[in-house]
């Protein structure tokens, strides 16, 4: 095979990849960056390109690029992918980058914020789209308190204005979750749900809405397993569904459950796939597109 036409061919393919992030515009899937790791070594490389899932064509980037990154949060809104925090090579950020999908173009903005002050550095958090605005929960990184240096896990609430540039903490009501990263957010309606993540060295299993308006937690349930690195994602006005992530003893799951925000009960998704790891990522993306 002539060596140009198979480096065309391999860039068709979206490279494997571990803590990566992705939106979805229109019908389309985008795929943005994430490490992999060099057979057993602590090797870590990062991409910076966007692949588009259906003919997953690499789209090479302009502007102001991001610097290579895992455990970003990333957002769909008004035709543009928003991504904030996330881990480099120099640790955690709280940049914020944007790029238009619908100009073909695919030049990326390094947001500066106009007023208010960015959460502090942090990654694997998550973000609900509502009334125009992204609203991120949780993740890990490190906050100043009193000329202290803290690393850990978090709860808050944190919420940016694409028009006005700002962001605002507002003051949240009822019994909060607690701190965690790598969890699972979906957005139905006028509230936003966070379910399971890791804290220090367990994983939850419990799930929680905010309403977006009234900015007031309610617990609603607990799920079967304690899991992280799952995905939610809402497939009705009153369902969500569920799938994989790890256990407590770090063992992949591929399992899917269904969420009534009514009745407020889990219901197990029988799928004939369960030791699949390729459904474990078709699903992922169907899921998410759909």
């Amino acid at each position: 095979m002539d060596p140009a036409f198979e480096r065309h061919c391999s860039e068709l393919v979206a490279r494997e990849r571990s803590g990566h992030t992705a939106v979805v515009l229109d019908s389309l899937l985008y795929v943005w960056g994430g490490y992999m790791v060099r057979e057993m070594h602590k090797y870590v490389t990062r991409s910076t390109e966007i692949y588009m899932k259906s003919i997953t064509p690499v789209f090479h980037m302009s502007g102001e690029v991001p610097p290579s990154m895992s455990g970003t949060c990333g957002s769909s809104l008004g035709g543009n992918m928003y991504i904030f925090g996330g881990c480099d090579d120099g640790g955690q950020t709280n940049q914020m980058f944007c790029v238009d999908l619908t100009d073909g173009r695919y030049v990326w903005k390094k947001i500066i914020p106009l007023c208010g002050s960015a959460p502090s550095h942090r990654d694997k958090l998550s973000c609900w789209v509502y009334n125009g605005k992204l609203i991120y929960f949780g993740g890990y990184g490190h906050k100043v308190l009193v000329d202290d240096l803290f690393w850990g896990w978090n709860n808050e609430v944190h919420v940016f204005d694409p028009v006005k540039g700002s962001w605002a903490e507002p003051q949240t009501h009822g019994r909060p979750p607690a701190p965690r990263a790598a969890h699972a957010g979906a957005t139905l309606g006028r509230r936003g749900y966070v379910c399971g993540g890791r804290v220090m060295e367990t994983r939850t299993n419990d799930l929680h809405c905010l309403d977006l308006e009234s900015w007031t937690w309610t617990e609603m349930s607990v799920n079967k397993h304690r899991i992280s690195w799952h995905t939610v994602t809402a497939v009705s006005e009153s369902t969500m569904f569920l799938f994989g992530g790890l256990s407590v003893d770090c063992r992949p799951m591929s399992d899917g459950w269904l969420f009534d925000v009514e009745t407020k009960k889990w219901r197990e998704f029988e799928h004939p796939y369960q030791d699949n790891w390729m459904f474990r990522v078709v699903v992922l993306l169907e899921s998410a597109a759909g």
